[in-house]
């Protein structure tokens, strides 16, 4: 803006403050109004968000090249019309680059989530349990973006596969049930032999928490609140996210996992990869996570590996295995780059 006239300069400055102020706005409105309402605001703020962090680093980038090329002609007189239309051409390139980047973006996190198959081994399953399938869902992220039809494609796609159980690992909703109890409706068509279980994220704790586990047990979902059941071959824990420990509602590794056998493997559904620390400690066998979102997008991902020890896949902590997935939505910027939606099936299998 700076190479341009006054008015220009005024006019955007001006749409640049208005784009950051739609962001905050964005942020506030997608937790506080109706969907319908709050939708003029979160398309264009978190789709600016978007394409001003690609367009960031995409300029960043191209910094180097203008310096090697003003290193080159440092010994030749300094032509300011040419330096001009060198940083206005590299500028142009950046933009049409970062709208492509958000664009594909756009179409991957709006696509359908693939499914995403793993075998994991566990010592003391008994044969007869070997092949049981768990179907993972999380981070579906309900809200002013995704709404009925993206639940109803996430249950057609896991009932495709047939589970013998689904496991809905958190960050379900982004608002209340009075604004979103439709659109998690057709969560009463999952189909699996021995059910649904859910455990809170740490959206759930800003959308209403107590609200959503008595809608979802309305749909037949069953909430694990640091506790356990028995299922053929092993015992299937759930714990609290992080997050409820501000309200007084935090995860207990000793609630959900004391006094069980030690000869039945246990498999343990918790929101955030981070637990898998303590779940070592306790004996988990295996531990089904979301939160991540496989990082979404670029520099995103670089922070979310900062407190996560993982990102997505299967690897092994301690002796717990730990499987992540990239989860079936998103949440902020309506973008996904290098981290496509999924459903995990995990194949328990007796060694």
């Amino acid at each position: 803006m700076r190479n341009t006239t006054a008015r220009r300069r005024r006019l955007g400055t001006t749409l640049i403050i208005v784009l950051w102020a739609l962001i905050v706005a964005a942020l506030v409105a997608m937790h506080v109004w109706d969907p319908a309402v709050a939708a003029w605001l979160v398309w264009p703020g978190f789709g600016w968000y978007a394409l001003m962090i690609h367009l960031t680093l995409l300029l960043l980038l191209a910094e180097p090249v203008r310096a090697v090329i003003a290193w080159r002609r440092r010994s030749a007189p300094v032509d300011p019309q040419r330096r001009l239309v060198l940083a206005r051409g590299i500028a142009i390139a950046a933009g049409i680059a970062a709208s492509g980047v958000t664009a594909y973006g756009v179409a991957t996190a709006f696509s359908a989530p693939a499914v995403e198959r793993v075998t994991v081994r566990l010592r003391r399953l008994p044969p007869a349990a070997s092949g049981f399938r768990i179907a993972v869902i999380s981070d579906v992220h309900l809200g002013v973006m995704l709404g009925r039809a993206h639940t109803q494609r996430i249950v057609d796609v896991v009932n495709a596969e047939n589970p013998d159980l689904i496991a809905i690992v958190g960050d379900l909703v982004d608002g209340t049930v009075q604004q979103l109890g439709p659109e998690a409706e057709p969560l009463r068509g999952l189909r699996s032999k021995h059910g649904t279980y859910f455990v809170t994220g740490n959206h759930e704790y800003i959308s209403g928490v107590e609200a959503w586990v008595q809608e979802l047990s309305r749909l037949g979902i069953r909430t694990l609140r640091n506790e356990r059941v028995w299922l053929p071959g092993f015992d299937l824990a759930g714990i609290n996210d992080v997050t409820g420990e501000e309200t007084g509602d935090a995860a207990d590794f000793a609630k959900a996992l004391g006094g069980r056998n030690p000869d039945r493997p246990v498999v343990l559904l918790a929101h955030q990869p981070v637990h898998v620390h303590e779940a070592a400690t306790h004996g988990v066998d295996l531990q089904l996570s979301g939160h991540t979102h496989g990082g979404q997008f670029i520099p995103v991902n670089f922070f979310t590996r900062l407190e996560q020890p993982m990102l997505a896949g299967l690897r092994n902590f301690g002796g717990t295995q730990l499987f992540v997935t990239r989860g079936a939505g998103f949440w902020g910027p309506p973008v996904r780059v290098g981290s496509s939606p999924e459903i995990g099936v995990v194949e328990l299998i007796a060694i």
